[in-house]
Formats: C-alpha cells, structure tokens, sequence
C-alpha cells in the first residue's frame, strides 16, 4: 500500500470513529444569516441567497468579519474554508474561539498569506486567563485555497484539539491541576475574520500586501456547532451526559489512530513550537511544555 492510499485509509478511520463517537447535539442550522451576525463590514460580507456559503472581502478600504450569535462552553466546532489564492502574503483569516473578557480565554487558528508559490502558515494559540504566548506553526500539506477543507476545534474538560480535515494538528491538555492555564469556565463565541496582518503575518512582516492583487476573497461554508449553549450555568455544560458527549472519557485523550496521524503532522510538517524555544522564554519554558500532551 503506497502512502497516498494509507492516508486515505487512515482519514477514513478517523471519520468513522468521529460518526460512531457523536451522540449529535447539534446547534447549527447551517444557515449562516441564522447562526451569525456581521460584526464588521456588512458590504464585505457576502452571503449565497440559501445561506449555505459565505465570503469575506479585504481590500484596501476594510477587513470584514462575522460572529456567531450564541456562546459556547465546550463542544466541537466544524468549518469548512478555502483560503485566499494567488498571492496573499499579509492577509490573515482568523478562524477562533473567544470569551472577549479583559482575562480572556481564546482558542485560535490563524492562517497566514504567502507571497505566490509559497506555502500557507497555519498558526495556532491558546488563550488562558488573559496569557498566550502559546503558537504553533505548521506548513499545510496541500494548497487550502484550491477547495475547502475542514477545520475543527474539539474543547472540553480534558483538552483542546485542533484538526484539519479530523487530523489532529495540536493538542492542549488541561493541566489545571498542575498551575497551568486552561479555558474552562468562560463561555466563547465563534468569529471569524479577514483582515491586513502584514506587520508581522508574512516573513515576520517584511512581505507586505499587494493591494493590486486584490480584492482578497476568503469562503466559507458547511459548517457544525455541536456544542454547549451558554445559558448562565457553567455545572450545565460541564456534567458527563449524552447531550455533553465531547465531555466523556473517550474523549479525554486522543485515539491510537489520531495519534499516529499528530507524530505525523509534528515530524513532517511542524515549524515553531513555543515549548521548543528556549530563546524566547530564557530557557525557562512554561509549565504544560513537560506534560504530557495526551
């Protein structure tokens, strides 16, 4: 078996485990003018007649963005993107979790433009009690902007684990016992945006945007919120039940499938890790970086 076709089998794995696995709780409709609003530039958001499918537009004028209209507290959110093609260095679609609170807990998947025939960057954070300082990169191992693909946020009490088309990208467990930060107890919603990074996206800011290859398009579409809606109760979305599934044990680390596939993504395709630099951090890394991650 070549490796093409293994990691087709493998994928497949993967969603099978992720279908026998979800009790639905789904709170979606996927109809994006029904679960989201436009928090930024209606006139560069635009959304397909039938709700289904939405783009944002930067240009020189304005970013856009949208934001869902209930809050979380644990869960798995699915989005479905096909990033900004050609040359797109200095633009940043941000694709995120956020409880918007001055000490606020976030969980982020940023993807950074490149200059033409370059790879895309795919950034990752954690926000905890108001401290990040916690990215990732990785070079995606196909070009995002030819089809949509599907990235996903699994959050509950054990750990947070980012995916790309259900492959598991990072994990973040909850060492809370240990001093460690983790979102556990404020509710988030979903935003999503477009916006002019290139102060820092692109080669650390030196590749600017060219606006005369714009206006920049990013899309969106076949979405699932299957998670906890915020209602005032934190006991609520925090209980083991078969509404909660995320929060039962078999989620509480990942699978020997998903593991396979994580060494993969952090052996072939990582590029920064903040546990790796000693650097930044004087040699004093913060405490999660010797935990274990599942």
């Amino acid at each position: 078996m070549n490796n093409n076709h293994k990691i087709i089998a493998l994928i497949g794995l993967l969603m099978l485990e992720m279908v026998q696995n979800s009790v639905a709780s789904v709170v979606s409709t996927g109809d994006f003018d029904k679960d989201f609003f436009v928090i930024w530039s209606p006139s560069h958001v635009n959304t397909s007649s039938d709700g289904q499918t939405r783009s944002l537009k930067l240009d020189q004028e304005s970013g856009s963005g949208f934001s869902s209209n209930q809050m979380f507290l644990f869960g798995q959110i699915d989005m479905q993107i096909k990033l900004v093609p050609g040359d797109s260095a200095g633009t940043v679609v941000a694709y995120y979790l956020t409880s918007d609170q001055p000490n606020r807990d976030e969980i982020d998947f940023e993807f950074l433009g490149n200059v033409d025939g370059k790879p895309y960057i795919l950034q990752t954070n954690v926000f905890a009690d108001g401290f990040d300082n916690r990215e990732e990169r990785i070079n995606l191992w196909f070009d995002p902007t030819k089809d949509f693909h599907t990235y996903s946020i699994l959050w509950n009490l054990h750990q947070i684990v980012f995916m790309v088309d259900w492959i598991p990208i990072r994990v973040y467990r909850n060492h809370a016992d240990k001093g460690v930060g983790f979102p556990r107890w404020q509710p988030m919603s979903i935003k999503v945006s477009l916006w002019n990074g290139d102060s820092w996206a692109t080669n650390g800011g030196r590749d600017k945007i060219d606006w005369s290859k714009g206006p920049f398009i990013a899309s969106f579409g076949n979405y699932k919120i299957d998670a906890c809606v915020w209602k005032g109760n934190a006991r609520f979305c925090r209980a083991d039940s078969s509404t909660n599934w995320w929060n039962k044990e078999r989620f509480s680390s990942l699978t020997s499938t998903q593991r396979r596939y994580f060494k993969w993504v952090r052996k072939y395709h990582l590029i920064y890790d903040y546990c790796q630099d000693n650097q930044r951090f004087q040699n004093k890394l913060p405490k999660e970086c010797s935990l274990p991650k599942y």
